[in-house]
């Protein structure tokens, strides 16, 4: 997983809006959220939290991507029942997942599985990691991201 201070590692997919590519955002902060599962509560509630605070985070100068492991037609599920104006980057191949590191082992109920560790990074206009939040609770986290963004 990458650390403050660190390059950001590559992020380019598919959305369904098109090919999006974190180096083309050089400039600007980039919010890179990971997340387990569209359509489920918690992704749900996380994503319209940053859906709710997008002109904050517009007027802060940075771009919101969300990132899992599902379709593009998935995604395009998610962002139009929830009206998500962010895109969301799928990694079928789960290439970007485990570049990132948050592809780990999970437990839940006693079983033992590889998932998305729910993760969030902010992604300074030079290119390095400015913020980054691991195993993130999602009640509050969209306000913890903005003021890391806007001190």
């Amino acid at each position: 997983m990458p650390t403050v201070g660190q390059p950001a590692p590559p992020l380019a997919g598919l959305t369904p809006q098109g090919a999006f590519d974190l180096a083309a955002h050089r400039g600007t902060h980039v919010v890179v959220y990971f997340y387990p599962k569209d359509l489920t509560p918690g992704c749900t509630t996380e994503s319209c939290d940053f859906r709710d605070r997008i002109d904050a985070f517009t007027a802060a100068g940075a771009v919101v991507v969300g990132v899992s492991r599902d379709s593009v037609k998935s995604h395009a599920r998610f962002a139009e029942k929830h009206a998500l104006p962010f895109p969301l980057v799928s990694d079928e191949d789960g290439a970007i997942t485990e570049a990132w590191g948050v592809w780990r082992e999970k437990q839940n109920y006693g079983k033992t599985y590889m998932g998305i560790v729910r993760s969030t990074f902010v992604v300074a206009p030079d290119g390095t990691v400015a913020a980054a939040w691991d195993g993130v609770k999602v009640k509050g986290h969209a306000d913890a991201v903005l003021r890391a963004i806007t001190g």
